[in-house]
């Protein structure tokens, strides 16, 4: 699907648009990838995709080999990251109790967010945006990330693959935010011994995607009051039942996948298609490189 907003970003990158067949380089929109090979062919060099995470492209194989494909990873951080603020703030002032209330009463739990400790499970560039906006808060930020490289603004970080390293950050953890990509080695990571690994009391925050945490287990949690709330922008399944217990639970709050809303995610996107099409032309990098193998 074409849109005014991304041609003009390849307008304004310097680069002109062709048909179809003339082309070499496709940014992708509005389709899934099932429709992909209505669109390759074999002078097709590189493939903008508009998300960041790509897992329904690598589950449908349409990752061909001789194309580069980049993703929209980072593109988003900033508006993930807000919304991840707000989910936690909402929580920790039990916001979400106030705003379904029917009479004057104060709910119980309510704490705040200064001096606490924050765990990022997956610190990449929506764990670095967050870490930014806590900064006025004091908290202390754990961290996990692919390379275990250190992460700046976290006391320390740990290889998203040490499981010692995953049961630290979930122990110590006011709060802890998922934001890793969903691939076959985070699939059910925040499961039901991870749940039972959180303090009493601390929020699960999840604006990764819904594969990550085992929702059987995270309602069982709740339910028996083992961590203190979790706060989902996604879920599985997705979208989720309309009845599910999760919508009408005291300790739950949901956002329908609206951590980067439609209004925000084409002025960020155009901004990504400018930035991508500017470096091919130069001939410099191009940002969000899919990684074939890693899954995103």
């Amino acid at each position: 699907m074409e849109t005014p907003e991304l041609k003009r970003a390849v307008l304004d990158a310097g680069a002109e648009t062709a048909p179809l067949e003339e082309a070499s380089a496709l940014v992708w929109f509005g389709a899934g990838p099932e429709r992909f090979a209505e669109y390759d062919h074999p002078g097709l060099e590189w493939v903008q995709l508009p998300f960041a995470g790509i897992e329904p492209w690598v589950a449908a194989g349409a990752l061909r080999e001789g194309i580069t494909f980049t993703s929209a990873v980072g593109t988003y951080a900033e508006t993930v990251a807000e919304h991840s603020l707000g989910l936690m703030l909402t929580g920790a002032r039990q916001l979400h109790r106030m705003a379904r209330a029917h009479e004057w009463t104060a709910p119980e739990g309510m704490r705040g967010l200064f001096g606490s400790t924050v765990g990022i499970v997956g610190a990449g560039g929506i764990g670095r945006a967050l870490i930014g906006l806590l900064r006025p808060f004091g908290v202390r930020v754990l961290a996990t990330n692919r390379s275990g490289k250190p992460v700046a603004g976290a006391e320390q970080t740990w290889r998203a693959a040490d499981p010692e390293g995953l049961r630290t950050v979930l122990a110590e953890s006011d709060f802890v935010v998922v934001a890793a990509p969903a691939t076959a080695e985070t699939d059910r990571l925040i499961d039901r011994a991870a749940l039972e690994s959180m303090k009493p009391g601390a929020w699960l925050i999840n604006v990764a995607r819904g594969s990550l945490v085992d929702t059987e287990a995270l309602v069982a949690a709740l339910d028996e009051e083992r961590i203190g709330g979790a706060a989902l922008d996604v879920t599985e399944p997705e979208p989720l039942p309309a009845g599910h217990p999760l919508f009408d639970h005291p300790r739950a709050i949901i956002s329908p996948h609206q951590a980067n809303p439609a209004s925000l995610l084409m002025p960020a996107l155009a901004r990504r298609v400018e930035e991508n099409v500017r470096r091919r032309m130069a001939g410099e990098p191009l940002l969000g490189l899919v990684d074939r193998e890693a899954g995103y």
